[in-house]
Formats: structure tokens, sequence, C-alpha cells
């Protein structure tokens, strides 16, 4: 039964995670690097315990998150679907049983917003933990005067924290925004497909997702 250690100390792996940055360095986007998978791995893990799954299940989300950007080395243009092919050989050349290998590659095929959909619990979770990572230090660019609306969004975000509420009701996405720096409406331009997806995925494990930006609730 393949691990997530297994997963994270692989050097294949590791090579693939620090080149799809690479790319995305090149194309100007935010960090996408082994700061940002190993977030979105333990909060997909952290997400599925917390809401009574299995361990199991809880490892495979893990696995999933840390795997979800890898396609982007190929092409950020469908980046889930060749994430998911290139995930599926490596899974599968490690020895890993076919039905959590599907499992972890539906997961990755269906979190990028443009085709995504929570397809099974561990893709949900994954949807939840990759589009709430906002935050300041995911911005690489150090010239404000050429920030992009994506730069001064994730620039402007001073607090930032992603919970399931005590009573297993919501999951909250609270953040604080610098509105010196960003509108709350470019927040919504840029992440509006987000919050709508997290929203589908929150309903897929029986939550109800709520957006707090600077105390007001807006979703």
């Amino acid at each position: 039964m393949i691990t997530f250690e297994q997963i994270r100390k692989d050097p294949q792996i590791r090579t693939y995670i620090q080149k799809e940055d690479e790319t995305l360095i090149a194309l100007g986007y935010t960090e996408h690097s082994f700061a940002h998978v190993c977030l979105v791995a333990d909060k997909a893990r952290d997400i599925l315990l917390t809401l009574g799954y299995s361990p199991r299940e809880a490892e495979l989300a893990r696995i999933a998150g840390y795997l979800h950007d890898i396609g982007n080395v190929i092409n950020r243009i469908d980046h889930a679907q060749s994430g998911a092919v290139m995930a599926f050989r490596l899974l599968d050349k490690m020895g890993a049983e076919a039905e959590e290998i599907a499992t972890i590659i539906s997961a990755i095929g269906n979190h990028d917003e443009s085709t995504a959909f929570p397809v099974n619990p561990v893709a949900a979770a994954l949807i939840l933990a990759d589009k709430t990572d906002v935050r300041r230090s995911r911005v690489r660019n150090r010239d404000f005067s050429t920030f992009d609306i994506h730069d001064r969004v994730n620039y402007a975000v001073t607090e930032a924290s992603a919970t399931i509420s005590e009573d297993r009701q919501r999951f909250i996405l609270t953040i604080t925004i610098d509105t010196s720096i960003s509108a709350v409406m470019d927040y919504f331009e840029i992440f509006l497909d987000r919050m709508i997806l997290c929203r589908k995925a929150a309903d897929k494990l029986g939550l109800r997702f709520q957006l707090v930006i600077n105390g007001q609730v807006l979703l």
C-alpha cells in the first residue's frame, strides 16, 4: 500500500514539482512549489479526518494534494488532466492499487476550476484545500508597480484561514484584505469561479461553504 512518505521522498516526483513551479515562474504565476503542495496535502487530509472519513481516505487526499499541480510542467492549460496522467504512471510504477490510483487521479483531474467537479470526497477535499490557499507569501513579484490583479489580490491578503465549524456544518474561509492594496471586489473578479467550486465541494462533504472577508459574511 502506497504511503504519503513514499511519495514525498521520491526524487522523480520532487523534480517534477520543482520543474512545474519553474514553468509557472516563467509564466508569471504565484508560487506553486513545495510550500503550496505541502499545505494543500495536509489541509486535504485534515478536512477528511475532521469529518470522520477513514485514515486511508485522508492519506489518499494527502497524496492527491501533493501531486495535484505536476501537470504544470507540461503546460498550464489542462494541467489537471495532464497531471492526472502523470500521476497514474508514477503511482502505477510504484505498485499502487488500481482502486486507489483511480481515486487519486480523478481528484487531480477534477481540481482546476475550468473543468473541475467534486466527483468524490478526496476530490472535494483537494478542491477546498487548493482553492483556499490565498496568501501574500505566494506572490513572487517584488515590483509592486508591475503587479497584475492576481499579484495584487494575493499580496493584499494579510490573514487567511480555512476551518470547519465545531458543529461540522460549515467550511469557513476567513480572509483579511488590506483594501489600500486591493478592493474586495477584485477578489471576486478573479476568484468567483473558485468560490462557486468551493461551494460545490463543501456540498459534496455535507458542509455549507462560507466566505468571510474583513469580518463580513459574503457567501
